[in-house]
């Protein structure tokens, strides 16, 4: 089922409250209180940092699996723990997204993360004995994170890639650096704490290019995992190293005439404006059948969007795109801000009912034709449900990442599924369902739609092994 705004919120009230009442149980030294200079595994040299993460990872990989997930339950408890204030320090220093839905993707984290059970073996026994295949670990990995979801990522990649006996040196966004830190000094203290080696997880002070090209290139790292932009995965798949790239997105979502247009109008715009539309997979443009546009328009008015007139479309254009080296670029400052913040910087002023901005427009229009991640949606209205999958295939630019459809015709939705072919499909939901938050299915924020893994979880951070014993122990 969909989850409404309203539920949304009293998720989030539930949550802020059984923090309350926890509050007692929290670690006596809790890990905002940690000075910078202290934290667990972040280091002052990259050097000193994949050295150290080298020898956390020789001391897990012979550790049985029951002690590895000793580990990631200890994880688990303190992201819950710890989430309002990962919340509201990630919100404060990037000066992106929703406090309360962030809470909400620390718990999804800490709660349906995929642990050791993730990983699997495949056996063949016959009268030539026994063969294995299992999945072991590679090491140590350099993973690339995002400002758009710093903790999220550093705690989902560091379960998926601890579970599979790995250390993780991490590369965090710059802009996101002090919040990362304080998410991988909080793995390490929950590895510690259960008698498990420090530095499972580390990086540096200050990250940098400098630095992250240090990680891609060095011989004792195994893996590289990247999630970000175009141009961080585009490097790490040229570094000659096994590379996941969790790269860029512009899912398109799209309504025809056979679909449930109220439903759809509601699980759009709460899919759109879920942490300020921050999330790769976020519906960034729909497209519309004719004969339901009008209907669909008028109940996402409803739900609480603003719809803007072209001269205001006009304004955001020149508010969210700036001019960088002679070509338009996102605005930083836009970015992950709500609707009545993007209304403000022109001039408009709403009510904190207004969750989203919408307008009709052309296919290039650029709020449609770019990703922006904002709450911002531009409707493109088509004559049929052919010229809408069209459509939707040409902005959703080839990332095969994400794509929606709400639609009652399971014929329009396969076309759509097959024309599209991304990475995450939802259909008839809003597009966190994608991620198991009001759908069924394990999270992850390292969605690798450019090299085909898609949701990565542990056994996406390990390399197949085959264990052949001849001639014996086959008992049958």
């Amino acid at each position: 089922m969909a989850v409404s705004e309203q539920e949304i919120q009293n998720i989030v009230r539930g949550v802020l409250r059984s923090m309350s009442g926890a509050a007692e149980t929290v670690n006596p030294e809790p890990v905002h209180t940690t000075q910078p200079k202290q934290l667990m595994g972040i280091f002052e040299n990259v050097e000193d940092a994949i050295a150290a993460a080298k020898k956390a990872q020789k001391e897990i990989q012979p550790m049985p699996l029951e002690f590895r997930e000793k580990i990631i339950a200890n994880i688990r408890k303190k992201t819950l723990e710890n989430a309002k204030l990962f919340a509201e320090l990630g919100v404060e220093e990037t000066g992106m997204g929703n406090v309360g839905h962030k809470i909400l993707k620390h718990q999804l984290v800490a709660e349906k993360t995929p642990g050791t059970e993730d990983l699997s073996t495949v056996a063949w026994s016959g009268d030539r004995g026994l063969t294995l295949i299992e999945q072991g670990p590679w090491g140590v990995i350099g993973a690339v994170t995002p400002s758009t979801n710093p903790t999220e990522t550093v705690i989902c990649n560091s379960i998926g890639m601890l579970a599979a006996g790995n250390a993780v040196v991490f590369a965090p966004h710059p802009a996101a650096k002090k919040v990362s830190n304080l998410a991988i000094d909080m793995v390490n203290r929950a590895s510690v704490e259960v008698g498990g080696p420090e530095n499972l997880a580390t990086a540096v002070y200050e990250p940098s290019m400098e630095v992250s090209q240090v990680i891609f290139k060095h011989k004792d790292i195994q893996l590289l995992v990247a999630t970000g932009g175009p141009g961080v995965v585009t490097t790490v798949l040229s570094s000659g190293k096994r590379a996941l790239g969790a790269g860029a997105g512009n899912p398109p979502v799209l309504v025809d005439e056979t679909a449930n247009v109220q439903k759809a109008a509601e699980d759009i715009v709460n899919g759109c404006t879920f942490d300020n539309n921050l999330p790769c997979i976020a519906e960034k443009e729909v497209v519309a059948v004719d004969l339901i546009a009008d209907e669909l328009i008028y109940h996402m008015e409803q739900a609480g969007c603003y719809k803007a007139s072209p001269e205001e479309v006009q304004k955001l254009i020149e508010t969210v795109f700036i001019e960088k080296n002679g070509r338009k670029i996102l605005n930083r400052k836009c970015v992950g801000r709500s609707a009545k913040v993007l209304l403000e910087k022109i001039g408009v002023t709403v009510g904190d009912e207004i969750r989203c901005i919408i307008f009709e427009g052309e296919k290039t229009n650029p709020l449609i034709w770019e990703e922006l991640m904002m709450p911002i949606l531009g409707i493109v209205r088509v004559k049929n449900v052919d010229e809408g999958i069209a459509i939707a295939v040409e902005l959703e630019h080839g990332n095969r990442h994400s794509a929606h459809m709400h639609s009652t015709s399971v014929v329009n939705l396969t076309r759509y599924g097959k024309a599209i072919d991304t990475a995450i499909f939802v259909k008839n939901g809003p597009s966190y369902a994608a991620l198991g938050f009001g759908g069924e299915g394990y999270p992850t924020f390292t969605i690798a739609s450019r090299t085909g893994e898609g949701l990565t979880s542990a056994k996406t951070f390990t390399k197949i092994r085959r264990c052949v014993m001849c001639d014996a122990l086959c008992i049958r």
